[in-house]
């Protein structure tokens, strides 16, 4: 587990970094060969991190990576945790869940929301409305729990046993997703940086949304600039 609360690199960036260290080989997703940033993990020409938001909130977010997915420099996650000051990222494991994991999901100060479609958890775990939320927050700082992986891979982590407990908040998309990276298995599906947007707006974080709206939408544009040069150069950034 990382926090970068005090420090420039976010959680997310730092566990990847740890992975790369550990690992007895190279991950070599899509676009292996093109020359990267190390933070923000577009090709060096299209690097954002001039354009990183000062991270702030209110709200704290836990980022659960399935094995494999921190590496993909098409995922949105780490957007989330550059924006939101308190952040944590975890690689998940189906039999021994990390320590320091639970510790920090089990902390007083803390109120975990799993962030996952309703109708896939118990209606007693649904927080549909607020006035049902502010209960259950009371006083407390609300710790979003994203399961980051694909869609099969996210619903095989939502059964894990010590999620089985917390609440649930999701949103219900009526349109179609505008993420573009990646073919989503159903036509609502949407990234993560893209429901986070939604859920910081329920939560009154407004200004961090804000940012990460924006600067989502600064990465799909650079991104979508270099897979474009790809065809071109037979450099890739996905």
């Amino acid at each position: 587990m990382y926090n970068a609360q005090s420090g420039h690199t976010n959680s997310v960036t730092l566990l990847r970094q740890r992975e790369l260290a550990r690992s007895s080989r190279e991950f070599l997703a899509r676009g292996s060969r093109v020359k990267r940033c190390t933070d923000c993990m577009l090709a060096k020409s299209l690097c954002m991190c001039s354009s990183r938001p000062a991270p702030s909130g209110v709200v704290a977010v836990c980022l659960v990576y399935y094995q494999g997915e921190v590496f993909k420099p098409s995922n949105t996650g780490r957007l989330v945790a550059d924006v939101l000051a308190d952040n944590h990222a975890f690689l998940w494991h189906r039999t021994e869940p990390d320590p320091e994991m639970l510790a920090i999901v089990q902390r007083e100060d803390y109120a975990p929301l799993v962030i996952f479609p309703y109708n896939y958890a118990a209606p007693e775990r649904h927080m549909k409305d607020d006035e049902t939320l502010q209960r259950y927050l009371a006083g407390r700082k609300p710790l979003l729990i994203f399961l980051d992986g694909t869609w099969r891979e996210a619903r095989k982590m939502f059964r894990s046993s010590w999620l089985a407990n917390y609440p649930v908040i999701a949103i219900e998309p009526t349109q179609a997703s505008n993420y573009r990276l990646r073919e989503a298995f159903h036509e609502h599906q949407l990234g993560t940086a893209e429901v986070a947007i939604d859920i910081l707006q329920r939560m009154g974080e407004r200004q961090c949304a804000d940012n990460l709206s924006t600067y989502f939408e600064l990465f799909k544009d650079r991104y979508l600039a270099g897979r474009a040069n790809h065809f071109t150069t037979d450099d890739s950034v996905n």
